[in-house]
């Protein structure tokens, strides 16, 4: 079994600010002998619009959030108390005006090994609640991340809004994972569904799911534009960070009072994960010849 932590925060537009906080929790989850961190998706910041996230977007070389969490895990390294963090960012695109939405999977030497970047893209007008289009400011991937070994088991990536679309669960399921992640800064109008859905994954895929989401009402100001036209919290995430096992179950859960940054701990065990797919043997009873497709 391998102990891996959820973790739960409220990022600001202020990258340095938001690096500190991710720092918090590393501090926590190591101090707790975890040997995996999954944060949250746009942890590294929140922006206020479409442009203003293309205006302070930093690449990954330069990113103060970024090299906070480096200097963090080669330091823990060194005193003997590795750590891997999943962690949801924004980065430059290379092929357009617009950022990427992408995860990225730090090691324990503080180096960048793997990175996803979000396929779907959340383009939606609520009734009563936000209107929100990715789009407008991120350029969507194009391709699968394959699942690829980790500390605790064979880790799929995918983020947020991604987690409606089960075609990507199934073929990370297919190509061999054994826990998937899906970071999220969720809405509160859509929330009902975050925890269902997270579930329903873990129950179809026969996997562990890992949830770190955002929670609370965002600062996208900066204190100028505070002090000129007073403190203005437009967007706010729904939290309920989790992590769940293959039977669907909510091993932990982070706190829906307590605004700090904070984490929920798990035990990965894949013996038990071997044991639910070996009694219920879901992949070797699919229908491709019916359904003429096998993701």
């Amino acid at each position: 079994m391998v102990l891996v932590a959820a973790g739960q925060l409220c990022a600001s537009s202020c990258l340095k600010e938001n690096g500190l906080k991710a720092i918090k929790l590393i501090s926590k989850a190591s101090a707790l002998s975890c040997k995996i961190l999954f944060l949250p998706e746009a942890s590294d910041y929140i922006a206020k619009n479409a442009n203003h996230s293309k205006e302070i977007v930093k690449s990954v070389h330069e990113s103060p959030f970024i090299l906070q969490i480096q200097d963090k895990l080669k330091e823990l390294n060194k005193s003997g108390k590795s750590l891997f963090v999943a962690v949801g960012i924004h980065e430059p695109s290379e092929k357009s005006d617009r950022v990427k939405n992408t995860l990225i999977w730090i090691n324990e030497n503080g180096h960048i090994d793997q990175r996803y970047q979000k396929i779907h893209l959340f383009d939606v007008d609520i009734k009563d609640g936000p209107i929100l289009k990715e789009s407008n400011a991120v350029e969507p991937g194009q391709s699968v991340l394959p699942p690829f070994d980790t500390p605790a088991g064979k880790l799929g990536f995918g983020i947020c809004y991604d987690l409606r679309f089960p075609e990507l669960s199934l073929r990370l399921r297919s190509e061999g994972a054994q826990i998937l992640t899906y970071p999220s800064a969720w809405t509160m109008k859509t929330g009902p569904h975050f925890q269902v859905l997270a579930q329903s994954t873990a129950i179809f895929t026969q996997s562990y799911v890992v949830m770190p989401a955002q929670k609370g009402k965002h600062k996208t100001q900066t204190d100028e534009e505070i002090a000129k036209d007073g403190l203005k919290l437009n967007r706010e995430s729904f939290g309920h960070t989790c992590i769940i096992d293959p039977s669907g179950t909510i091993l932990s859960q982070c706190s829906d009072i307590d605004q700090e940054e904070q984490i929920c701990v798990a035990d990965i065990d894949l013996g038990k994960l071997d044991i639910i797919r070996k009694n219920m043997p879901l992949w070797t009873q699919r229908r491709p010849d019916v359904f003429g497709y096998n993701v």
